[in-house]
């Protein structure tokens, strides 16, 4: 249910998109630097990414968007802009997800002029590859269409989240924002949601198939390995 650091569940796409992920490449993930002296690092350092803030005016209430699974994410990102949104995949059936959507929930308050949007990991497989997105939860920053940095620490509060944020864009935090108990309802869902997954299903089955269908085959499939036909005839 964990990754090898035991801080998210993987693989985030199962079936056709864990083959994926092993054939194309994948960023690798930077493992955090201890608390304080990353945060002394990080503090003395310019913005990395300068993010264009967007017009707030005549928007009532800032919250998450969550994209369903016909919604594309590029949609949403504007390449010719150089606006930062924040992107989050999760599973609704993965733990570290749910103790981290109520502090994501909180984050479009506490950045009003950023944008913040979720998808389904699992209902969008070829993002999870492209972006080589293995275990959930991930968190991408992107300035445009173009992803600029990924949140690393295994310690998911409100917190570290604004931290990183700063750390990254030079925006501060609105300091009076705190985790409510709408944060805890939604939009991201904070109980764990149990389904059947399908793709990981069928992989099972195909792959139950094949290794039937080989053992029963297994002279025929000798005729197919090099060399072996001489030997036969003899």
């Amino acid at each position: 249910d964990g990754t090898a650091a035991g801080d998210g569940c993987g693989p985030a796409g199962s079936g056709a998109a864990a083959a994926q992920a092993w054939e194309q490449p994948v960023l690798e993930p930077v493992l955090p630097a201890p608390a304080e002296e990353q945060n002394g690092t990080d503090s003395a350092k310019a913005p990395k990414v300068n993010c264009e803030e967007r017009n707030t005016t005549g928007i009532d209430r800032f919250t998450l968007q969550i994209l369903n699974v016909s919604q594309d994410l590029m949609e949403f990102l504007n390449p010719n802009s150089s606006d930062c949104t924040l992107v989050l995949f999760y599973t609704p059936w993965c733990r570290f997800s749910a103790s981290l959507a109520p502090h994501f929930n909180s984050l479009p308050r506490a950045f009003p002029t950023l944008r913040f949007l979720a998808l389904d990991a699992s209902q969008h497989s070829s993002l999870s590859t492209r972006f080589g997105t293995v275990a959930v939860p991930n968190i991408l920053l992107f300035q445009g269409a173009k992803p600029m940095a990924r949140f690393n620490h295994t310690d998911r509060t409100l917190e570290t989240l604004k931290d990183f944020i700063f750390n990254q864009t030079g925006i501060e935090a609105k300091s009076d924002v705190a985790v409510t108990e709408e944060d805890w309802e939604g939009p991201l869902p904070s109980v764990l949601t149990k389904g059947i997954d399908w793709l990981l299903l069928f992989s099972v089955l195909f792959l139950a198939g094949f290794v039937m269908y080989a053992t029963l085959r297994t002279e025929s499939i000798r005729w197919l390995i090099p060399g072996q036909e001489h030997e036969h005839q003899e």
